[in-house]
């Protein structure tokens, strides 16, 4: 059996190409931010919750600085991207708070004496509108730091990101 091949042009390739780095970068920032606002702890060796970087900001700026010093990133651009990350990281703290007591909720529900069916689901739809607007203000701010960083920037961190998923999972698997 044989397949087409998919000839594209070169400039179609480079905006494949673009489109599978915004991705990757996408992926990589919506997964940290998502640990981040669940309040999952982070894979350093103190296994510091991730939310405190809202409550620290000199931890949230020394890991901005080491992801921007690879990329050349202006002394203008690194401001911008840490107003856009502290406002981020004060709102998905919020975000943090409000799924802690969904969840306290949920145990609620579940250790009634009658589970209420109805009240489960709304509880359901409750927490699913916290995962959008966690997930709304995750791709906000991402939009945001791609605004202020240029394509040649933004491609590198893609590069640094996607290899570090990749020394991740070799990690894990070996």
């Amino acid at each position: 059996m044989s397949f087409p091949s998919l000839c594209f042009s070169p400039s179609r390739s480079r905006m494949l190409r673009r489109w599978a780095v915004a991705g990757l970068v996408g992926t990589a920032l919506s997964a940290g931010a998502i640990a981040l606002a669940q309040g999952r702890h982070g894979p350093g060796p103190r296994g510091m919750d991730s939310l405190s970087m809202a409550e620290r900001p000199e931890h949230l700026a020394r890991m901005l600085d080491r992801m921007l010093e690879g990329v050349d990133a202006t002394d203008a651009q690194r401001s911008q991207v840490h107003q856009i990350a502290q406002a981020a990281a004060v709102d998905l703290k919020a975000q943090r708070d409000a799924g802690l007591a969904l969840r306290k909720q949920g145990v609620q529900l579940f250790t009634a004496p009658v589970v209420d069916a109805n009240a489960v689901e709304a509880l359901r739809q409750q927490q699913l509108a916290r995962h959008d607007a966690v997930s709304r203000r995750i791709s906000q701010s991402l939009v945001e730091i791609s605004r202020v960083l240029t394509p040649e920037q933004r491609e590198k961190l893609a590069h640094r990101f996607s290899s570090r998923l990749e020394k991740m999972g070799q990690h894990r698997h070996g």
